[in-house]
């Protein structure tokens, strides 16, 4: 006997049978839905790096406190990298008897590699550039004013007499939006000759490249194999743009979580339409057996005619997948302004041996269990549904959904808070629905002829019952999941940004100007305008110990270490920051106190009572860490690491900075008013804003794409959980209506049958829902005090029940249509 050929005659004689079909369209919804938001996934991911890259100038760096080795920028040029070296540091420069601190850079004239140097020349046009020839400078707005000069003229810089030839507008600043001391550009030449770059300075040099991705890949491999100097690291574009970072993060846990709800409705439908095919297969198995066919043939036979099933379906649903991403990409890219990015057939590829995992995990079990059907099945039916206490391949489905979970979710806590929540759905739906069979059981003799009638089914099919209860139980949930808590928790990422969020910061204002500059801003229609203190430290000691002689365990808290920061108070809580150890500092307590964030709890290994001194201007302070809070860096909020109590630190010397709410339109009235202000720094984050609310939307109409995919896999969960029992449901139609049942009086039972499982259904999801979204806006998606919608959920699982009975009595139809006789005859 030729298996293949065998598996495909039987695979085109069944085609007509709707488990078949609903397979294969099970199979084909999960690749969809995984590979189109795993190859956007992929595409969206390029584009954030490519767009990163122009925040810090190339597409990799490598930074140190000490000069690079020539070998890294020898391997560069070796693998066709175009290069750009540099090196950052502080220094004080002079006009006449002025001065200012600057934050230099120092670099050639090859950068940027990527991203824009804007400068503005003395004629007042603004033009892109790279780095400036040797003996010129560009200077920032700030800069030029704290100096009192113009573009055209000269100061001097590490004794060094170099011409302003531009004003600093735009620059690669690896997503830094606030700067402590106005900025300047220099050439690296003149640095060096002028000694900043010499042993003993603070300087940080640094090398960037750009190129194709894989001669960038292959540098970084070869670049490894050198030894850097002592605090070397990479400069990569995953590290900067926390902001957007974050907003891509939530927008790929969005996309995620409907791929992963889409994939396990399916594999739901899956498993039922399996279950009921291994059921109807039975007799044509125990005829082969009977006819002396082995096991293990019978297993190819069976395992061979599903492959034939599912290779197919698993090419068509990845072929729609990477045509449905292409076509969704063309608006996706928009978020990074074109930057083209090549189609990945890879995660396509996942995708469709991920749906063939999840075909063979959840519809394998009941067909290789039909291996074992004895040969006397064909004359005793009772025989083909013998079953063992245990076998091993019930667990099958049940590791399949826990691994589609853990790799598809890419979060062990989106993927633990999945699990717990389908899980706790499944055992309430089943305990609900086995308490709902003994008070069948109890009421059943006095009840109304057609529940009576719908009550007797239910409990006489007690394991279908309860499995047709759990699989809707968890259908519904999934569904509901994705219309009604996906969409709100979206609302609240927008809610989070509203049309009034501040958009502009203001920076270096003084105490004598403040109530100026606020007049200012209530006549241009400024609203949400709000102050906070901003002084300039250093950290010197951790519970009396110096900076200097701590060994810390990486060097990212040593180079923070050696940082000046920014250090902030308030009477109040700022919004986005929660407290989650200690108490906030109250008004006046009888030792400094500060509040550190959990990042610099973490980073220097801090608890709750350890001192930190600071040198703040020409004084110091010792505070006493009486709090650390949980700030949320993704809001455009003014958020600090570092907050004093009030009553030690307003006598600190600090400037203020502020944020507002400026209408757009409004810009050039604003700029305006800054030349009243000459010292101020105005920094314009409408862009960012705007981005991220792109995302949102954008992660919005992607949601909408999967939900239309989801929707048809719930679709076929219910039609294949309410076509389990239809076999059954067949021979007792035929029987009753035998003994005289009307098909009225048949119709009314299946209502109330199918209208009390949609019930209990209903009100599991709906619970379930409601307690995963709470938990996933909490804990996932950071969405301070989200609760779930609660009428749209209850409404949803009254539909679930009317939904539940249409469908069931649709399926009916054709029972109550045929005669008795045809039912006996076909049964």
């Amino acid at each position: 006997m030729n298996v293949a050929r065998l598996a495909w005659r039987t695979l085109r004689r069944e085609w007509h049978l709707v488990e078949l079909r609903t397979l294969a369209a099970s199979l084909v919804l999960a690749v969809i839905a995984l590979g189109v938001v795993a190859t956007l996934s992929t595409r969206i991911e390029r584009g954030i790096l490519a767009s990163a890259a122009e925040l810090i100038g190339g597409d990799l760096g490598v930074s140190a406190p000490a000069p690079l080795p020539d070998s890294l920028l020898a391997s560069a040029r070796a693998d066709h990298l175009a290069a750009t070296r540099g090196a950052t540091f502080r220094s004080v420069s002079f006009v006449g008897d002025r001065s200012q601190l600057l934050d230099v850079l120092a670099t050639d004239g090859a950068y940027p590699l990527r991203g824009t140097l804007e400068i503005r020349d003395a004629q007042g046009g603004q033009r892109v550039a790279h780095g400036p020839a040797r003996g010129q400078v560009y200077l920032d707005h700030r800069a030029l004013t704290g100096l009192g000069i113009r573009t055209g003229q000269t100061l001097q810089i590490g004794g060094r007499d170099l011409v302003v030839s531009g004003e600093l507008l735009r620059q690669p600043d690896g997503g830094e939006l606030f700067a402590l001391a106005p900025r300047a550009v220099m050439n690296l030449d003149d640095a060096t000759e002028a000694g900043l770059l010499s042993v003993g300075s603070r300087a940080r040099h640094r090398l960037l490249v750009s190129g194709p991705q894989g001669a960038v890949a292959t540098w970084r491999t070869e670049a490894e194999q050198i030894k850097l100097p002592q605090g070397g690291e990479w400069i990569t574009p995953e590290k900067v743009q926390e902001r957007m970072r974050t907003a891509f993060d939530r927008a790929s846990s969005f996309l995620r979580l409907t791929a992963l709800l889409s994939a396990l409705l399916a594999g739901v439908a899956i498993a039922l339409a399996a279950a009921r095919y291994a059921r109807r297969k039975a007799g044509e198995v125990a005829l082969l057996r009977a006819l002396g066919t082995p096991r293990r043939r019978v297993a190819a036979l069976l395992v061979t005619t599903l492959a034939a099933l599912a290779l197919p379906a698993a090419a068509l649903g990845m072929a729609i997948a990477l045509a449905l991403a292409q076509g969704a990409w063309y608006f996706a890219r928009q978020l990074f302004d074109n930057i083209p990015t090549t189609l990945p057939l890879g995660p396509a590829f996942a995708a469709a041996a991920m749906g063939l995992a999840v075909l063979a995990g959840f519809a394998l079990p009941p067909l290789v269990r039909l291996a074992e059907v004895p040969p006397v099945a064909v004359f005793r039916e009772s025989m083909q549904r013998r079953v063992r206490r245990f076998d091993v391949l019930y667990l099958v489905p049940l590791v399949t959904a826990i691994a589609l979970v853990w790799v598809q979710a890419d979060s062990a806590k989106l993927a633990g808070i999945l699990a717990v929540s389908l899980a706790g759905v499944a055992v309430v739906a089943a305990l609900l629905s086995a308490l709902l069979l003994v008070i069948a059981r109890r009421v059943a003799p006095g009840a109304h002829p057609a529940l009576r009638l719908g009550l007797a089914a239910l409990a006489r099919r007690r394991g279908l019952s309860l499995v047709q209860a759990t699989a809707l139980s968890l259908g519904l949930c999934a569904l509901l999941l994705l219309a009604v808590i996906a969409p709100s928790l979206l609302d609240g990422w927008r809610r989070e940004l509203p049309t009034d969020t501040p958009n502009w910061f203001a920076l270096n204002l003084q105490d004598d100007q403040r109530e100026a500059f606020t007049h200012a801003l209530d006549s241009l229609g400024a609203t949400k305008a709000n102050m906070m203190p901003l002084a300039v430290g250093k950290l010197t000691a951790i519970n009396g110990k110096p900076i200097d002689s701590i060994a810390f365990a990486n060097d990212d808290a040593r180079d923070n270490a050696d940082r000046q920061l920014r250090l902030s108070w308030s009477t109040d809580l700022p919004p986005s920051n929660r407290v989650v150890a200690g108490q906030w500092p109250g008004a006046k307590p009888a030792q400094a106190e500060v509040s550190v964030d959990t990042s610099w709890r973490d980073r220097y290994q801090l608890k709750l009572g350890d001192t930190l001194s600071f040198e703040v201007g020409e004084g110091t302070l010792d505070a006493r860490v009486s709090s650390v809070r949980q700030v949320d860096w993704s809001s455009f909020r003014v958020n600090f690491f570092l907050m004093l109590d009030p009553a030690h630190a307003r006598e600190l010397p600090h400037t203020w900075l502020t944020s507002f709410y400026l209408p757009r339109g409004r810009g050039d009235a604003l700029a305006k008013v800054s030349r009243d202000f000459g010292n101020l720094s105005l920094i314009d984050v409408d862009a960012l804003l705007d981005r991220v609310r792109d995302i949102v939307d954008r992660v919005g109409g992607a949601v909408r794409w999967v939900l239309g995919f989801s929707l048809l896999a719930g679709a076929l969960v219910l039609a294949a959980a309410l076509a389990a029992s239809a076999q059954e449901r067949r021979k007792e139609a035929a029987l009753l209506r035998t003994l005289g049942a009307t098909r009225n009086q048949l119709r009314a039972a299946a209502a109330c049958e199918f209208a009390l499982l949609g019930l209990v259904a209903g009100l599991t999801a709906a619970l379930g829902a409601t307690g995963a979204g709470i938990w996933l806006g909490n804990a996932v998606f950071r969405i301070e005090g989200f609760v779930p919608p609660l009428w749209p959920l209850v409404g949803a699982a009254a539909l679930a029940a009317f939904v539940v009975m249409i469908i069931g009595l649709y399926g009916t139809r054709r029972v109550l249509r045929t005669s008795p006789m045809a039912l006996l005859r076909e049964g």
